[in-house]
């Protein structure tokens, strides 16, 4: 039996590992980008995604690596038009990765069950209104700025404590649009206006962002801080580096990992489990 969307939304309680496969339908992400902008091969990565253990696909037709344009709402459902319903009948729970309203209902209107707003709701208050109109969850991300400037000089204090506060906010603000909390996923970001040891330390300190009573999303896969570790300037080389920033989150309260590589993740999550259960 699937994953179901309260599965994933109550992981946090029950200590379940879920596991999202990304698809980047984009011609410019940073690890993937053009590789799957054809529906049929776009279909067929979903249905790898599944076959390989994944019990989520997170969808995206606007690449937000560093440096990226904005994509308009209308090329996006372009390039979702067709793929959107092949990924959905490969049968996991689908996200919709995008900051604006129109976006985000054509993909629920194609059924897609999340919405993943790496803007938290700044960037198209609709979005807020929409997820409570339709009892759509919300994964909510903490980001400096916007993809093209924000890794030009991130600064913080206190890196934790002001990602943690910043989602506190957000976690207000949908609230007060009719968003209940028990539908929302907090993501700290990782990569999104940070630097190594920005990164590190939210890896770290995972369980601040968990005391927020929500379930923790991580997204380490593949991205500049594992190279600048391991010296891998691939990110496809960086597999064993996400492997590993997964498993510390874990340990720190995160059941929600988004990855390019599932099978690996699966694996060792397994293991992981095995020797170290969380939950009640």
């Amino acid at each position: 039996m699937g994953i179901t969307l309260d599965d994933i939304l109550t992981s946090h309680r029950t200590g379940r590992s879920i596991v999202m496969g990304i698809l980047n339908v984009t011609p410019d992400s940073f690890s993937d980008g053009g590789a799957f902008l054809d529906p049929a091969d776009a279909k067929a990565q979903a249905e790898r995604l599944v076959a390989e253990g994944a019990d989520a696909i997170d969808v995206g037709a606007e690449s937000t690596r560093p440096g990226s344009e904005r994509v308009s709402a209308g090329e996006q459902i372009d390039r979702l038009r067709e793929i959107l319903p092949a990924v959905v009948a490969c049968g996991a729970v689908v996200s919709i990765d995008t900051t604006r309203a129109e976006v985000a209902a054509f993909a629920l209107d194609a059924g897609a069950q999340i919405l993943n707003d790496v803007s938290a709701g700044r960037d198209d208050p609709g979005l807020f209104a929409l997820a409570a109109e339709r009892g759509a969850p919300m994964i909510l991300m903490h980001m400096l700025g916007e993809p093209k400037s924000m890794q030009a000089d991130p600064q913080y204090d206190d890196v934790v404590s002001e990602v943690r506060a910043f989602l506190a906010e957000r976690i207000g603000a949908a609230g007060a649009a009719g968003v209940a909390r028990r539908r929302l996923i907090v993501d700290p970001g990782i990569g999104f206006g940070k630097r190594l040891e920005h990164n590190l330390a939210l890896l770290a300190g995972v369980g601040e962002l968990a005391s927020l009573g929500t379930a923790v999303l991580i997204g380490p896969s593949r991205k500049r801080f594992l190279g600048e570790l391991t010296g891998r300037r691939d990110p496809r080389q960086r597999l064993a580096g996400t492997l590993a920033a997964c498993l510390a989150a874990r340990r720190g309260g995160a059941t929600i990992f988004r990855v390019h590589d599932v099978a690996p993740l699966r694996e060792a999550l397994a293991v992981a489990e095995a020797i170290e259960p969380l939950g009640e």
